[in-house]
């Protein structure tokens, strides 16, 4: 049920001109739960009359409505699944149109800030979805990036102007003369960049000392040249910086150990994300690891570092060099598709990471014997701090599932678990399921399609696509298979907690991991 005062909210913001006069007589406290309703019932107009007369001095969308009560209404989803672009425009044409008003009339404006609006920091992170494909209605990272990097040129651009048409300087009291006080907003945002973005986010970034100063928690790029990361890395801010995550950019070793010194400025750095990076071991020179261990050198020089990416690299037998110079366990380790060997697993096994590890991705590895042995032994060891386990497309069959589950189940903290694209049959899936029921906390699972709900031959299908695929499903047997799936999840209390072939996430599912 709705509360009573968020009700009323949502009746005032849906009527716009009533809403703007009641602004004058309305205390601040209810302002947090006006703008919950305006932003959840997509009322752009009283969303920016609410910014214009913000009476606190930050607004944060993570602290309004990240942890918005969901009883409040079963028809609007969580802002962090499915931002609106409508709502995120206007939030930040209000920003801009505010502080226009202050650079046109300084003396009027600065009054105005003093009596109404307070507004100095604007927190946006945790907004954008890094998804693209979420519709028209929808923001995602890239597109929020954009638009946020604009507003900044736009209002730089007009203090430029209304600089040129008064060169004169403002008299004191005293008739002294004096320069009035600048005023500027923070924005903190999570940034997402690209070659086509590029350009308007250096360009806003240079702007820093402007009215509208873009500061980034969490930035990634995309297809950039070294130039041009290492560009951005230097116009950041690097108070806040948390999260860095450089993908498909090609770098190499070389590239990286070109790169990663620009990072050294981000004192809290604490995740460092390197997927398809070109780092492939074959590679190096021969006779020579020089290229590897100097970005080991590298990474030993962010002392809060705790999660790290690796996936897509080429590291057989390298990973122990790799990570030899870090200075503190991580909690998080993506490795997929990284070609890693025995000896490899051999040595997270016995590394000071192991006692913390709370995820570990190994997607796309073939687990044979002696790799599942290694695989049963890291798990062994990091049972008792693991919530998040990535297996996927690791050539698990019945058998091989079979050795892993006893250890498996022993890790009593797991909330996360990704099978899919691994050759199980239905009754090595209800094997799956009934094992599991002793993990208290799984609430999240990536399960396969059963190999025998496919309406080709399984062999076949894994040597033509490398993994089986969804369209050569026979529905008719899944869904079969599924019901069943689901009458046994049911039956252990966990019935709609897990999902087959997909992801279903009832309620916290997956933490922090």
């Amino acid at each position: 049920m709705h509360s009573l005062v968020f009700l009323c909210a949502r009746r005032l913001v849906s009527h716009h001109p009533s809403a703007r006069r009641a602004l004058d007589l309305l205390p601040a406290e209810l302002y947090p739960v006006l703008f919950q309703a305006a932003f959840l019932d997509r009322r752009t107009l009283a969303l920016q009359d609410l910014v214009a007369t913000w009476p606190f001095p930050i607004l944060s969308f993570q602290q309004l409505l990240g942890h918005h009560d969901q009883q409040h209404s079963s028809h609007h989803p969580s802002f962090r699944e499915k931002p609106s672009k409508l709502c995120f425009q206007a939030v930040i044409m209000a920003v801009v149109a505010h502080l226009r008003r202050v650079l046109e009339e300084p003396c009027r404006g600065t009054r105005w800030v003093k009596r109404w609006c307070q507004l100095r920091v604007l927190d946006m992170t945790d907004l954008q979805d890094f998804d693209t494909d979420r519709g028209p209605d929808r923001m995602s990272l890239w597109s929020g990036t954009v638009a946020l990097a604009k507003a900044c040129i736009e209002v730089s651009k007009h203090k430029n102007e209304c600089q040129k048409r008064s060169s004169k300087r403002w008299k004191g009291p005293s008739g002294a003369s004096t320069t009035p006080q600048p005023f500027s907003v923070e924005i903190r945002a999570d940034l997402f960049v690209n070659g086509t973005s590029f350009g308007v986010l250096r360009d806003a970034l240079q702007t820093s000392a402007g009215p509208l100063r873009l500061k980034c928690r969490d930035f990634r790029t995309e297809e950039l040249s070294i130039t041009g990361i290492v560009t951005l890395l230097e116009a950041l801010e690097p108070v806040g910086v948390r999260r860095v995550d450089l993908r498909f950019n090609n770098l190499g070793p070389a590239g990286l150990c070109t790169v990663l010194p620009h990072l050294t400025r981000f004192t809290e750095l604490v995740s460092l994300k390197l997927p398809y990076s070109n780092v492939d071991v074959r590679r190096l020179a021969p006779g020579t690891d020089t290229g590897l261990r100097q970005l080991a050198v590298q990474l030993g020089r962010f002392p809060c570092l705790k999660e790290l990416n690796f996936g897509s690299s080429r590291l057989s037998g390298s990973l122990r060099q790799l990570l030899s110079d870090l200075q503190a366990p991580l909690e998080s380790l993506e490795l997929a598709f990284c070609y890693l060997l025995p000896g490899d697993l051999a040595f997270l096994h016995k590394s000071l990471h192991a006692p913390a590890l709370r995820r570990l991705d190994l997607s796309g590895h073939n687990f044979t014997e002696n790799l599942l042995q290694c695989l049963c032994q890291l798990l062994e060891k990091i049972s008792a701090s693991l919530l998040h386990l990535d297996l996927m497309e690791c050539h698990l069959t019945d058998a091989r599932l079979a050795d892993l589950l006893p250890v498996l189940c022993r890790c009593s903290r797991l909330r996360c678990l990704g099978l899919f694209g691994n050759p199980l049959s239905t009754p090595g899936l209800k094997t799956l399921v009934r094992k599991t029921v002793v993990l208290p906390d799984l609430r999240l699972v990536v399960y396969p399609y059963p190999v025998d709900c496919y309406s080709r031959e399984p062999s076949r299908l894994a040597s033509a696509f490398g993994h089986l695929c969804e369209d050569v499903v026979d529905k008719e047997r899944f869904a079969a298979v599924s019901a069943e799936v689901g009458r046994m999840l049911a039956s252990s209390g966990r019935g709609g907690a897990v999902g087959l072939g997909g992801i279903t996430v009832p309620g916290k599912a997956n933490g922090s991991y």
